[in-house]
């Protein structure tokens, strides 16, 4: 599958995206990566004073990513104008200069009482930012916010078209061990067919029992260790899985699903058939079902 053009994406749960714009007076990073979660999980760090755009950035990312641990980071530099009003607390700083002289007094050393040492004094200036215009702001960090999302989902869709890749190419695999055990089951089932017909036989030759009972018994207990209808369902979860990957919506939990009803086909396979050609293709299979569940648990 060819990345551009393509609307129809796996996306991994793993992803970075970063993007940085000063063109408001002022510095804006935004910074997001992901791994993967069973559900969105959003954490956010952003500057003491702008706590307000936390939630707007929650929602707006939700907006756009259905599933993962994700982290985002937002800093905010002052833009150079600023209005920042700065006063002085008058009162204060008499009670210093008063303190100050008295002190002088006890030492009996005159000292001249330099602005510098006072203005040292904690709370002799109070710092008062202008209003911040939270609207014009949100629609500020929005427009990086955008930017950086959209360098996140690219990387994620990177990330997925690989996982995508392997996992057919591991169904592949899987089909074609289907293929090894099927032409191999019905075999199985007549040897055990004729093995137990055999056993009976010899068990009961002394009995008389009609032997046209004997033959179908055998044949409906050999029927028992027949895997057709699991391999036919095996086939059809895949031949699901297949139809997903290719769709464009988060698939990740149904694929999950999927693949566990895949696995359960796997075993049922396994405990039917005590032939061992068969059991060690089915042990392949398997392995290759439960790599498929790891890759699984990355996709959205």
């Amino acid at each position: 599958g060819n990345l551009k053009g393509c609307v129809h994406m796996v996306k991994s749960m793993t992803g970075y995206g970063r993007f940085e714009d000063d063109g408001s007076g002022r510095n804006i990073s935004v910074e997001i990566k992901s791994v993967n979660h069973r559900y969105f999980e959003f954490s956010c760090r952003v500057p003491a004073s702008f706590g307000f755009l936390e939630e707007k950035l929650k929602s707006y990312v939700r907006s756009r990513i259905s599933r993962g641990k994700i982290d985002l980071f937002l800093s905010i530099e002052a833009s150079e104008d600023e209005n920042c009003t700065v006063s002085v607390n008058t009162a204060l700083v008499k009670g210093y200069a008063n303190a100050l002289k008295e002190v002088s007094d006890i030492c009996e050393t005159a000292e001249k009482l330099s602005p510098s040492v006072i203005a040292r004094f904690p709370g002799v200036f109070s710092v008062k930012k202008g209003e911040e215009d939270e609207e014009a702001l949100w629609q500020q960090v929005k427009a990086v916010a955008e930017r950086a999302v959209d360098r996140f989902i690219e990387m994620r869709k990177v990330e997925g078209q690989k996982l995508k890749d392997d996992i057919l190419e591991k169904t592949d695999s899987i089909l074609n061990m289907v293929s090894i055990v099927e032409s191999k089951a019905p075999e199985t089932v007549e040897k055990y067919r004729i093995r137990l017909e055999t056993k009976l036989k010899e068990l009961l030759e002394d009995r008389g029992i009609d032997e046209q009972r004997l033959i179908t018994e055998a044949a409906i207990f050999a029927d028992k260790i027949a895997v057709d209808e699991e391999t036919v369902r095996l086939r059809s979860h895949l031949a699901q899985l297949r139809t997903m990957l290719s769709g464009d919506e988060p698939v990740g939990r149904k694929l999950d699903f999927l693949i566990q009803e895949g696995n359960r086909e796997c075993n049922t396979i396994g405990s039917k058939c005590n032939d061992l050609t068969i059991a060690r293709d089915v042990v392949n299979m398997k392995a290759e079902v439960e790599k498929i569940r790891e890759q699984v648990q990355n996709i959205e």
